[in-house]
């Protein structure tokens, strides 16, 4: 018998999307998506004081950055407290909650007590079995009637089975003593709710597992498959944070890396499929699993993540990647390219995006088509045009004024023209280099010069080959 899978992605809107979310979101998509299931979207906005509609909109963003498509209306879970309020109040009814009206004060003091007698502070409340009539007319929380004995066997498809002695697990508070529910009690309701089969989350939710099923066994509920994934640590193996650099999604956007190669570096982040290291996003929802994921944390490099993300600039045919380079212009808040820059970008793509690993550096590669004469000329480039190099240019440039302009012919002539001097190339490449893109460090000059065109080859050269003064 079949049945369809069911993921969710559940974050906090208490900030931007971080890296370990957005790892857990993928995660989560890949599998629904793999299967022809659903990935839901949930927002755990339980607590006021922290959740903002900001947060809410920089997580959208962030995933919506990542291509990270979910299914249905985004739910809330604050929306739902009257549903979750429901539950709780049917297992009070049921004999499978109880009110309990210890005070702060005396819990502490239970606690102290015990902690002085050496025995364990895990709170056990006196009113569990206390006759209804004795109860006072005072404040009150509803707790769980948590097993006591035995154990609770978590069947963990990252972490293996995981024991955890009942006697180690309170009775949890459902309600509180306001009539507001729990985030504990919340999340164990909207994936039932929600149709969740499968809850693949951070493994430092896995405690939170078996107080999560004593409540769904309370309510007779099925217990969905669990995948708890290890997190993310710095390249020196601490947790990482944000001495480690860029934590939020939009931070790795404006630094330019292209949201396929993100996906493909945050899935390779702890999960593996053989060898594979870069890879398209069908072969990553056909190959992921669970089995796949390691048990250990995964570490961020930033060397890898460039490096597949320049495998996946180097992939994307040159007008989607024209569109990515637009896209990332507009959030970055500069202007779109002009339609003539435009044109000799798509150009000049073919050449410049196998050596690109970002949006930035591909753009900063493509300057000499983007820059308007007369060129700023750097100072390091501007050491190459002495009176003699600009002589050598203005001498040049009548040379080209009749070349077919094909790469071939350019070779031909400017190595002729060098030889003819008594030169090689290389000692004119510094002033071309500068003439052409004002920078030393740039792309082909004959791949400039091809893209530039003829007209605007020679004006630069013309511009450049003027003497100092003049």
């Amino acid at each position: 018998m079949s049945f369809e899978v069911v993921t969710r992605f559940a974050p906090s809107p208490t900030g931007f999307l971080h890296i370990g979310g957005a790892r857990t979101a993928l995660f989560n998509w890949l599998y629904a998506r793999g299967r022809g299931g659903k990935f839901l979207l949930r927002v755990e906005d339980t607590d006021r004081e922290r959740s903002t509609p900001e947060a809410t909109q920089a997580i959208l963003a962030g995933m919506d950055w990542l291509g990270l498509d979910h299914d249905g209306e985004v739910v809330s879970q604050h929306e739902r407290a009257d549903r979750h309020r429901e539950i709780a109040l049917h297992l009070l009814e049921t004999g499978k909650a109880y009110k309990c009206f210890a005070t702060q004060d005396e819990i502490q003091a239970f606690r102290d007590e015990a902690k002085a007698a050496g025995r364990s502070t895990l709170y056990q409340s006196p009113w569990r079995d206390a006759d209804p009539a004795t109860h006072p007319d005072a404040p009150y929380v509803v707790r769980l009637r948590a097993p006591r004995e035995g154990t609770t066997l978590i069947r963990d498809e990252v972490q293996g089975d995981v024991s955890i002695r009942n006697d180690q697990l309170d009775d949890l508070v459902l309600l509180r003593s306001d009539g507001n529910p729990v985030y504990m009690l919340a999340v164990v309701v909207d994936d039932h709710d929600m149709g969740v089969t499968h809850v693949i989350r951070g493994d430092d939710h896995l405690n939170n597992a078996a107080r999560q099923m004593a409540i769904i066994d309370a309510l007779g509920w099925p217990v969905p498959t669990y995948a708890h994934i290890p997190l993310i640590h710095g390249p020196d193996g601490k947790k990482l944070s944000k001495r480690h650099g860029a934590l939020g999604v939009e931070e790795y956007r404006d630094m330019g890396y292209p949201a396929s190669g993100m996906r493909n570096y945050l899935a390779r982040l702890g999960w593996s499929h053989g060898d594979d290291e870069v890879f398209s996003d069908a072969e990553a929802r056909a190959w992921f699993d669970l089995g796949g994921i390691g048990k250990s944390p995964a570490r961020l490099d930033f060397k890898k993540l460039e490096n597949i993300c320049g495998h996946h600039i180097a992939r994307t045919e040159d007008a989607a990647l024209l569109h990515d380079l637009q896209a990332f212009l507009s959030t970055t808040g500069r202007p779109p390219l002009r339609d003539d820059k435009a044109k000799m970008v798509t150009q000049a793509l073919p050449v410049l995006k196998e050596r690109a690993k970002t949006y930035r550096e591909l753009i900063d590669k493509a300057h000499f088509c983007l820059t308007d004469r007369p060129l700023d000329i750097d100072p390091k480039a501007a050491k190459n045009l002495t009176d003699e190099t600009r002589k050598v240019l203005s001498d040049l440039t009548p040379q080209l004024q009749n070349a077919t302009w094909s790469r071939q012919d350019l070779e031909t002539r400017l190595n002729g023209f060098a030889e003819d001097r008594g030169q090689k190339f290389g000692q004119i490449a510094g002033p071309l280099r500068a003439a052409l893109a004002g920078r030393a460090a740039t792309p082909s000059v004959f791949d400039m010069m091809i893209v530039l065109g003829r007209e605007e080859t020679i004006l630069r050269l013309k511009d450049a080959g003027k003497t100092r003064g003049t």
